[in-house]
């Protein structure tokens, strides 16, 4: 049968059976390496004067690309991160995990490659922590009202140190041991170590963020009591409900969800003991979902000692290069390569999962794959393709699909609107004082997009808690570049 896709090779081939892990010495610290000050200072001034610099209607958060390139270029380091806080309060976190859509959108990307305006990004703020120019900013007066912050990921803490400059009084709750959500147990440490989320923390302390970890708000306090004790609410609590495979096998030992496998890992790295691990050690491993997530299970895999790794996606493969109709300066869906993916493994592409197998103990074994064809707009699998693929661990990193609602809908009887939290134009939900902000109001969406919208409901809080009239509900809220 012919295979002009390669779909079949990753089948086809004979898997090696289970022996002792390969000796590979991988650990858990940041793969990436400061680039070259000179190399640095010359990216920086590709960055040319546009007159219309498409870059900024590529971040949503307005970074001032231009101007503090220009001040890289001219060894400007501590102008330039005043430059960058200006707009984004952690650019270490956007640098060393945003995709970068400023770059698709940069002018020179027309007809040759795009300033690396992201690694100009993060070796600002590198060079502004290893010289102390971050420093806490606390504000000149208190106003004596109170906010509360509930999920404490990019969006949350975003909006937290926001309103704490403002003057006003915020406790941010997170109901994981320790603060940081996504950004403390979603993303391996190899992507990004937690040094620097730790080190951001430690500023916002000092300047009067207060942090309550260990509290699930719902259980340990009520929303409507929550509601109660403080003056606002913001919602920051990210779009953690998975999305599932219900298939036939799902409900076998050794299929679980991605995020269930990197909080351990992530805890591991931290120093917690954590039982009966899932770990990817001495197994045969497939991923399903070609994302961040995936690729996070991949690297992650890879440092456990998996025997093998295949990443598998329903979709067809992106190309390499721009297409036609994401001209710039557009977001073209690329062909990602990720360091993770630099490490091994095998990449699958139009590959739909029909069925999970199972051994004589309930544990899966395999994985009965299709290749994917589409019939009226729909993915399905196409029949006679069928083939299996050995596995003994399967990770399901199929995105995500909103915020949990039980206790929010239950409790604060805000509305949900298409699996997230309904809001108007200006963050509030139909419940006075409560505000949402990130993943939970908009979706899934990209570390910017939360520390973008983190940034504008403080604004919007600020603005209530003034005494200023909000918008009507329900205007709905648009993809606008946010700024405060």
């Amino acid at each position: 049968m012919a295979d002009p896709k390669g779909f079949l090779k990753v089948q086809e081939r004979e898997l090696p059976k289970r022996r002792p892990v390969p000796v590979r010495i991988m650990d858990f610290k940041e793969v990436y390496e400061n680039q070259d000050p000179t190399q640095l200072r010359r990216q920086a001034g590709r960055c040319m004067d546009c007159g219309i610099p498409f870059c900024h209607s590529g971040c949503p958060l307005g970074n001032l690309i231009p101007e503090w390139n220009d001040l890289i270029w001219r060894g400007e380091g501590r102008q330039a991160i005043e430059r960058l806080h200006a707009t984004n309060n952690f650019p270490e976190f956007t640098g060393t995990l945003c995709p970068a859509p400023c770059e698709a959108s940069c002018v020179l990307g027309i007809n040759q490659p795009a300033v690396t305006i992201k690694q100009v990004e993060v070796s600002i703020i590198d060079q502004a922590w290893a010289n102390g120019w971050v420093t806490p900013h606390p504000p000149e007066r208190l106003t004596g009202k109170t906010v509360a912050v509930v999920g404490s990921g990019p969006a949350g803490l975003a909006a937290a140190q926001q309103l704490t400059r403002a003057g006003h009084t915020v406790a941010v709750y997170e109901r994981d041991d320790r603060i940081g959500g996504l950004l403390r147990y979603g993303i391996p440490d190899f992507k990004m170590e937690k040094k620097r989320l730790d080190a951001r923390l430690a500023q916002m302390q000092a300047e009067g963020t207060r942090f309550r970890a260990g509290v699930t708000i719902g259980e340990d306090i009520a929303w409507d009591d929550l509601r109660s004790r403080y003056d606002a609410v913001v919602i920051a609590t990210g779009a953690t409900v998975p999305r599932d495979l219900p298939i036939p096998g799902r409900d076998l030992l050794g299929v679980h969800f991605a995020m269930d496998y990197l909080v351990q890992q992530n805890k591991v790295v931290a120093g917690d003991q954590v039982a009966a691990q899932i770990t990817a050690e001495g197994r045969h491993v497939v991923v399903i979902g070609g994302g961040d997530t995936g690729a996070d299970c991949i690297g992650t895999a890879h440092r456990q000692g998996a025997l093998s790794v295949t990443n598998l996606a329903i979709g067809i493969q992106p190309p390499a290069e721009r297409p036609e109709h994401q001209p710039w300066p557009t977001t073209p869906t690329l062909f990602e390569v990720s360091s993770a993916h630099e490490e091994g493994g095998e990449r699958v592409y139009l590959a739909s999962t029909v069925e999970f197998l199972a051994n004589e103990a309930g544990e899966v074994r395999a994985l009965r794959v299709a290749e994917t064809e589409y019939l009226d707009g729909r993915r399905v699998p196409k029949s006679g393709t069928e083939r299996e693929i050995p596995a003994d661990l399967v990770l399901i990193a199929m995105g995500f699909t909103g915020p949990e609602s039980d206790t929010l809908h239950g409790q604060l009887r805000v509305p949900f609107e298409n699996g997230t939290v309904e809001r108007d134009g200006d963050y509030a939900t139909s419940e006075a004082g409560v505000f949402v902000a990130g993943d939970a109001g908009r979706g899934q969406s990209l570390i910017v997009w939360a520390i973008a919208e983190g940034r504008a409901a403080a604004s919007a809080v600020d603005r209530y808690l003034e005494g200023e009239t909000q918008l009507p509900f329900p205007v709905r809220p648009t993809d606008r570049a946010l700024t405060v």
